[in-house]
């Protein structure tokens, strides 16, 4: 069962224990999904975050601190924050964007224990679309069929607490959030099925973008069909997703071994 910061923990009254094999395992690979985004071009130069839940604790999380890319993200670099604000352990900050958007998603959707949010360019140019973003043409869409939720209201930067509020009340019971004019949030119960969620949407925008490119009119798969593929999708549990990011992880360690670190 998860603990609050008040919980007792080895290290005495009120301080939590960050320094267990569980712990490392979530930095290890949260940092694999931060260098694995930006080989994939998902990141925006310093911005951009992706946040996960402390293993063993229900209001602390993992976070990038501000100022680095992706592709430096380390297991030891990322932040551990609680949700007034405040650095538990690491050097540096989170961008305020992502405290204000992050915590209060957090918080306000348990089942919400990992949330990646970025301006990946494919999903980012349909947020700014008429209409709803996806078009469930394509097979990799139809994974996240029944599954997404818009949020229209663009109001600048999220530099306060109602913009997280917001974002989480416009997902609703929804994993994938498409923010009008912004951006993405995957919302997930694991750090695997997060990474899985945010490659496969990129690439299900991708190929939605190209089909619009031709300039002829894409056809939607039949909705019994949709519905009956993104059942057989579903059907597997997070096996699928848990072996892609032990194969980014694998990937890692031969290429940037030092995400490790």
């Amino acid at each position: 069962m998860a603990r609050s910061l008040s919980a007792e923990s080895p290290h005495g009254s009120n301080q939590p224990d960050l320094d267990t094999e569980a712990v490392w395992e979530a930095r290890r690979d949260l940092a694999a999904c931060f260098r694995m985004a930006a080989r994939h071009g998902l990141e925006e130069g310093i911005c951009n975050h992706f946040s996960a839940l402390v293993p063993g604790y229900d209001d602390l999380f993992l976070v990038n601190p501000y100022g680095y890319a992706f592709r430096e993200i380390t297991a030891s670099g990322l932040l551990v924050c609680d949700f007034h604000g405040n650095v538990v352990a690491g050097d540096g900050e989170p961008e305020a964007t992502a405290f204000f958007i992050h915590a209060r998603v957090h918080k306000a959707l348990p089942r919400a224990k990992v949330a990646f949010h970025t301006h990946m360019p494919y999903a980012t140019a349909l947020s700014m679309t008429e209409g709803d973003p996806l078009i469930y043409a394509g097979q990799t869409a139809l994974k996240f069929y029944g599954r997404t939720r818009v949020d229209p209201d663009y109001n600048g930067l999220a530099l306060d607490e109602r913009e997280g509020d917001r974002i989480a009340a416009a997902a609703g019971d929804a994993d994938i959030v498409f923010m009008k004019n912004h951006g993405v949030m995957v919302l997930a119960p694991s750090i695997a099925v997060a990474w899985d969620d945010l490659y496969y949407l990129e690439r299900a925008c991708e190929v939605q973008t190209l089909a619009l490119s031709t300039g002829r009119q894409v056809l939607p798969v039949d909705r019994e069909v949709a519905e009956a593929t993104a059942r057989q999708m579903q059907g597997g549990g997070d096996e699928s997703a848990r072996l892609h990011l032990a194969s980014v992880r694998r990937t890692l360690d031969r290429l940037e071994p030092d995400y490790r670190t």
